[in-house]
C-alpha cells in the first residue's frame, strides 16, 4: 500500500459512490405531474413510462458500474496486472509487440466482460420499452466489427505511442500528442465514407420537399454540404436523431429514417439548423481545439509518471514498462478525467442553448424547434426533471424542459 495505490483506489470508489448518489437524487427528483409545457405530447401513461425507463436505466447503470469497479479493484489487489505482464513476456517478443499483446489482452477481456451487459441492455431493457429493433445477428456483427476496428485503429495508435515513448527521448510526449491528433483528425475525415458505412446504410435523400427545404436553408446560411443522407437507424432502434459527419468540404448531413417518419419538414429543418449553429458559432472548432489541448495535457502528465517506480509498486509489478505504465496512468488520471468531463459538459450545455437560439433566429420559427424537441423527448422517453447533480455529471445537453422554456422566452420576446 503506497500513496499511488491509495489515490487510485480512493478515486475509483469516489467515482462509483458519486454515481450512486447521482442516481438516488435523480430518482427522487422525478415529479408526479407532467410539466405543462409537455402536456400535449405526454399523456399520463407515457409520462409514467418515461420515469420507469429512467429508473430502469439507472438501476442497470448502477449494476454495470459496480461490476466494473469491483473487477478493476480486484485485479489490482490480487496482482492481476503483474500476472498478465509476466504471461505476455514469456514468449520473448519485442517490447513493442509485448506491449501490444498486454494492452490488447486487457481490451479484449473488457469487451468480453461487457458483452453480456450490452446484450441485456439491447434485448431486455431497450426491448421492454419498445426501442429495440436489433436482431441477434446484427448485434453480433456490430460487436465483431467493433473489435476489428479497435484492433486496427487502436492497435496502430498503441504501437505508435509505445515506439515514441521508448525511442523519442524526453520530448516523446510531444511526438505522441502530434501522432494521436493526426490519427484522430484522419478518422474524423474518413469516417463518413469508410467507417460509418460499416455499421449503417446511408442513402442520399431523395428529391422532394424536405431536400429542397434543407438545401434552401443551407444556401441561406452559407453552409456548404457535400451531401444529405438518410441513415437506417430503425435497423437498431426506434429512437430518432440527426447529425453532421466529416470535416470541411466533406461535411454531410445524416438523418435517421425514424426522424423523417415522425417529424414535419419544418421541424427537421429546425433540428438541422441547430446543428448548423454549432458550426457557424464556432462550437465545433472550439471543441476540436479543446480536445487537442486535452490530449496534450494527458500525454504531458503521462510522461511524468511512466517511469515512477512507486506507481508500478502500487500494482505489484515486477517489471517497469511503457505498456503497463499507460494503463496505470489512466487509472491514476481518474479524478482529473472526472473534473474535465464536468467542465466539458458545462461548456457543451451552454453551446446547446446557443445552437437552439441560432436555429430559432435563422429559421424564424422557434415553435418548430420546440415541437421537435418535445416529440423527440416523448418518443425517447426522456427524463423531463433530472436532478442538477446528474445533469452536472452526465449531461452534454441541457434538460429538454430547460431548452423548451428558453425557446419559449424567445417566442414571447418576439
Amino acid at each position: 500500500m503506497n500513496a499511488y495505490l491509495i489515490v487510485i483506489l480512493a478515486s475509483l470508489l469516489a467515482a462509483w459512490l458519486l454515481g450512486l448518489l447521482s442516481d438516488l437524487l435523480n430518482s427522487r427528483a422525478m415529479r408526479p405531474s407532467i410539466p405543462p409545457e409537455f402536456a400535449d405530447v405526454f399523456d399520463p401513461a407515457t409520462y409514467a413510462r418515461s420515469q420507469e425507463y429512467t429508473r430502469a436505466t439507472m438501476r442497470f447503470s448502477g449494476v454495470t458500474e459496480t461490476f466494473n469497479t469491483v473487477v478493476v479493484i480486484a485485479l489490482i489487489l490480487v496482482g492481476g496486472f503483474n500476472w498478465l505482464d509476466l504471461a505476455v513476456r514469456a514468449p520473448g517478443l519485442s517490447p513493442v509487440l509485448t506491449g501490444l499483446l498486454y494492452i490488447g489482452s486487457l481490451g479484449l477481456a473488457g469487451t468480453l466482460l461487457s458483452m453480456p451487459f450490452s446484450a441485456y441492455r439491447t434485448f431486455v431493457l431497450e426491448n421492454r420499452f419498445g426501442f429495440n429493433t436489433t436482431t441477434p445477428s446484427t448485434f453480433l456483427l456490430d460487436q465483431l466489427k467493433s473489435v476489428i476496428l479497435a484492433s486496427v485503429v487502436g492497435g496502430s495508435l498503441v504501437v505508435g505511442v509505445l515506439i515514441l515513448f521508448r525511442e523519442a527521448g524526453p520530448f516523446a510526449w510531444i511526438w505522441c500528442w502530434g501522432f494521436a491528433v493526426a490519427v484522430s483528425l484522419g478518422l474524423t475525415y474518413v469516417a463518413p465514407t469508410w467507417i460509418l458505412p460499416l455499421f449503417n446504410k446511408f442513402t442520399p435523400l431523395e428529391d422532394g420537399e424536405l431536400r429542397s427545404a434543407i438545401e434552401a436553408y443551407a444556401e441561406k446560411t452559407g453552409f456548404e454540404l457535400s451531401g444529405i443522407f438518410v441513415m437506417d437507424g430503425s435497423r437498431r432502434s426506434t429512437k430518432g436523431n440527426a447529425f453532421f459527419t466529416g470535416l470541411g468540404k466533406r461535411r454531410r448531413i445524416a438523418l435517421f429514417d425514424t426522424l423523417i417518419h415522425d417529424m414535419t419538414v419544418e421541424e427537421i429543418v429546425a433540428v438541422l439548423a441547430h446543428e448548423v449553429g454549432h458550426a457557424k458559432l464556432g462550437h465545433i472548432r472550439k471543441r476540436l481545439v479543446t480536445g487537442i489541448a486535452r490530449t496534450g495535457l494527458i500525454f504531458w502528465l503521462m510522461s511524468l509518471f511512466l517511469n515512477s517506480r512507486g506507481l508500478f509498486d502500487a500494482f505489484g509489478m515486477e517489471h517497469m514498462s511503457v505498456h503497463a505504465g499507460l494503463i496505470f496512468f489512466f487509472l491514476l488520471y481518474t479524478p482529473i478525467s472526472l473534473a474535465m468531463t464536468v467542465l466539458s459538459g458545462l461548456i457543451s450545455r451552454r453551446h446547446e442553448f446557443q445552437a437552439d437560439a441560432f436555429s430559432a433566429r435563422t429559421t424564424g420559427d422557434a415553435r418548430s424547434m420546440i415541437s421537435a424537441l418535445k416529440k423527440l423527448s416523448a418518443r425517447n422517453l426522456s427524463n423531463l426533471t433530472p436532478h442538477p447533480l446528474t445533469v452536472w455529471l452526465e449531461y452534454g445537453h441541457p434538460p429538454v424542459l430547460q431548452r423548451v422554456r428558453a425557446l419559449k422566452q424567445r417566442v414571447g420576446a418576439a
